[in-house]
């Protein structure tokens, strides 16, 4: 006769299986006893007229009706403060030719704006006035339709 396929290691790892279970049960029926309430009712919140969230409902006497006439949803349009705002003029402070980038100090804001060289309109070197456009580049503001300024 063969001896018994069951390790020790194995009837500790069923073992410990079976106390995990019935500890499990024990907790759920500790629960239930308690009378605690779980499920939907435990998780709803209400949100006041402040925007703070409570666990009691609104008071319906505090109830304030409003017509839906009266609520305004038209957009507020602002004017850009000129077009020549979105041009801006600056100083080639740093340009690689031989890999393809530099950066332009902005005159206005003297901040340093990256430009590449697929961005580039005509060819311009260090020290150069130009002007150009910013967007938004994948690191931070980039130039755009970068040209030399006329004088």
């Amino acid at each position: 006769m063969g001896r018994s396929q069951e390790t020790f290691g194995k009837k500790e790892v069923r073992k410990k299986k079976e106390q995990k279970r019935k500890e499990k049960e024990q907790k759920k029926a500790i629960r239930k006893s308690e009378g605690k309430k779980t499920g939907f009712d435990q998780m709803i919140a209400y949100v006041d007229e402040f925007g703070m969230i409570s666990s009691t409902p609104p008071d319906p006497d505090k109830k304030i009706v409003v017509a839906a006439e009266s609520i305004n949803l038209d957009m507020v349009r602002t004017e850009p403060e000129s077009s020549p705002d979105f041009i801006h003029k600056g100083v080639v402070s740093f340009y690689n030719d031989s890999k393809g980038y530099g950066f332009i100090r902005d005159l206005e804001s003297k901040k340093s704006i990256f430009v590449h060289a697929n961005n580039l309109l005509e060819p311009i070197a260090i020290d150069n006035i130009v002007v150009f456009e910013i967007t938004k580049g994948p690191k931070g503001p980039a130039a755009k339709n970068v040209k030399k300024a006329s004088q």
